[in-house]
């Protein structure tokens, strides 16, 4: 079988599973089972397959079509033009949270901001993101899961930016020493416990604590709201992503603390409400 056979007999497999694009997933897993980029794909594509690659191959499209996501099987997400190592111990970055990351940059440019804070920070996507393209930042990321911080740690050097990032195991601010930052930026958990069950097959692969948000998708807003104030620089900034029906709800529980100005929400790319911004 040939790598364009075998791509087109995959691509069937999926579509009739109902996965979604199945073209791109085939082609990506082929790259991945046979350590080659898109060009090489497309160039060799009547290049016969060996038996054990064959095999492998489809060995992975099955584990596709049983829920297991893609980034899982690959090991590999792209992130604001970097490369990102995941497993099933960490959310998988999405293009949604670039929406944040860019906004963190403007402000941080607006403002020189050179300390952040990364709450909940898992495969480590947003601090090692922000040490990237802000010139001379310093920053503090936790995460309760020390499995999600030695694969953050792990990115940072994969990125070359370890030297700028302190990772530390706490949940939320409870283990951090009282200083003082120019940014809080936080993707915590905030989908609804009850919705959790009803989400597709590959996001319920992921792990649950970076999902659930409690009853109402909340819980860590309040803790992250209340407390920030405290660990802000006057002048500063709490950045949070949001999920696109909590805009209302988050922007009152801002409001209700009154210590904090200028709030203000960013759409992401479909037009949902992803990001909520307030000043100190």
């Amino acid at each position: 079988m040939t790598i364009k056979e075998a791509i087109g007999k995959a691509t069937t497999k999926l579509k009739i599973k109902n996965i979604d694009s199945p073209k791109l997933k085939a082609r990506l897993l082929m790259q991945y089972v046979l350590k080659q980029n898109r060009q090489y794909i497309m160039v060799y594509d009547d290049k016969k397959l060996t038996q054990l690659q064959e095999k492998k191959y489809f060995k992975v499209i099955e584990k596709l079509i049983k829920g297991i996501p893609l980034q899982h099987i690959t090991h590999q997400q792209e992130f604001m033009k970097m490369n990102f190592y995941v497993n099933e111990d960490v959310l998988i970055p999405r293009a949604d949270t670039e929406v944040l990351v860019e906004e963190v940059i403007q402000i941080a440019k607006k403002i020189n901001a050179k300390r952040i804070l990364d709450l909940c920070t898992g495969s480590g996507a947003i601090a090692i993101s922000l040490a990237k393209y802000i010139e001379n930042s310093q920053l503090t990321a936790t995460d309760i899961s020390q499995e999600a911080l030695n694969i953050a740690e792990k990115n940072a050097e994969n990125n070359n930016v370890e030297k700028q990032i302190a990772f530390l195991p706490s949940d939320l601010f409870e283990e951090l020493p009282r200083e003082k930052y120019d940014i809080i930026v936080s993707n915590p958990p905030y989908i609804k416990r009850e919705v959790i069950k009803r989400l597709e097959k590959e996001v319920q692969r992921e792990p649950l604590m970076a999902l659930d948000g409690g009853w109402d998708g909340l819980d860590f807003y309040r803790k992250i709201i209340h407390q920030a104030d405290e660990f802000l620089k006057y002048g500063g900034y709490l950045c949070l992503e949001i999920g696109y029906d909590q805009k209302m709800d988050i922007m009152e529980l801002i409001e209700k603390e009154e210590r904090y100005t200028n709030i203000y929400s960013k759409k992401d790319l479909f037009g949902n409400d992803r990001v909520v911004v307030a000043k100190v």
